[in-house]
């Protein structure tokens, strides 16, 4: 199969069967996909968060525009990005990337502080919306690859982030909830749209070319 091919294949799905689960093998190769995306100068400023257990599904539900998926979903994968940047995480991010690489640490110092030198002088909220757009970067690789294993999948951002972030106690982690991404197998007889034509605008009126 073609990444064409899947991800024509694929669809938002709209109801979940609870009794099917998503094997751990395929939950690691879709995570394993969102953790090898792109991000900006390499910094990887957020985290993937992986929910199964029912209980917590549960107390998530309130804070989703469709509980459903919420609650019968095989998984729930929640990317949450920084809170904003701070000179101990990109040391980090920058001091294993040269230890993996066999560098001495330093070596990379006057692009840090570069980053720095931008990033920290910004408030808070304007460091958000640049992590948090990293997230979708790794949303979209993830959601390819669970069309490739033929997993169903919902990208979303209806939800309640104030809820999703007390639950999972992301504020104490310095996260912040971005979007989500049900995982699972659909319930073919309620899920609506799994009969519908799929339609995206055409390719004349998508693209523009100079």
């Amino acid at each position: 199969m073609s990444l064409i091919e899947d991800l024509k294949w694929r669809h938002a799905v709209k109801a979940y069967d609870p009794n099917k689960k998503v094997s751990q093998e395929d939950i690691d190769k879709i995570v394993e996909a969102a953790r090898l995306a792109p991000t900006s100068s390499g910094l990887q400023p957020f985290k993937v968060i992986i929910v199964q257990d029912q209980e917590v599904k549960n107390k998530l539900v309130k804070g989703a525009l469709n509980p459903e998926c919420m609650r019968d979903a095989s998984h729930i994968i929640i990317f949450a990005a920084w809170d904003r940047y701070t000179a101990d995480r990109i040391d980090h991010v920058y001091n294993f990337t040269t230890d993996e690489r066999g560098l001495p640490r330093g070596r990379f110092d006057s692009y840090t502080n570069m980053l720095k030198n931008v990033y920290l002088n910004e408030p808070a909220e304007r460091n958000f919306a640049h992590t948090a757009r990293q997230t979708y970067i790794a949303l979209g690789m993830a959601l390819a690859q669970a069309a490739e294993l033929r997993v169903d999948t919902t990208p979303a951002e209806g939800f309640n982030n104030a809820i999703i972030d007390e639950v999972l106690e992301l504020e104490k982690h310095g996260l912040k909830s971005v979007s989500l991404m049900y995982v699972g197998y659909a319930d073919v007889e309620k899920d609506w749209l799994s009969t519908m034509k799929k339609v995206r605008v055409p390719k004349e009126d998508f693209v523009l070319t100079y």
